[in-house]
């Protein structure tokens, strides 16, 4: 069994700090993973608006408007053998139209 989870964290540091809660095990060289074989990508602040740049006529690039960047930390969880989300991650879960800008390989949000 598999679940695919969508998550948004206040800082970075919140985001880690709730990794680093999950049971992990270490092994004999100092090694650390987490039990239960999940699969974390942290996607970090994503790009809610693009932003427009140009070619000039000597060949570089220029920026006309920034990116905008979403207030919120992103983080993408496959867990494995797990219904719903561990204690304390489900007030964290989003959800999003289609797949948002992250897919696990071969499967849907």
């Amino acid at each position: 069994m598999e679940l695919f989870k969508k998550y948004e964290f206040n800082s970075q540091e919140q985001a880690e700090s709730k990794i680093a809660a999950l049971p992990h095990d270490t092994d004999d060289e100092g090694n650390e993973w987490l039990i239960g074989n999940h699969t974390i990508v942290k996607l970090g602040h994503i790009v809610t608006q693009e932003g427009v740049y140009e070619d000039t006529e000597d060949g570089d690039i220029v920026e006309v408007t920034l990116p905008v960047y979403a207030d919120k930390y992103s983080v993408d969880v496959l867990w494995r053998g797990l219904d719903s989300s561990p204690y304390g991650w489900a007030s964290y879960e989003i959800t999003v139209e289609g797949n948002g800008v992250h897919t696990f390989l071969g499967r849907n949000f």
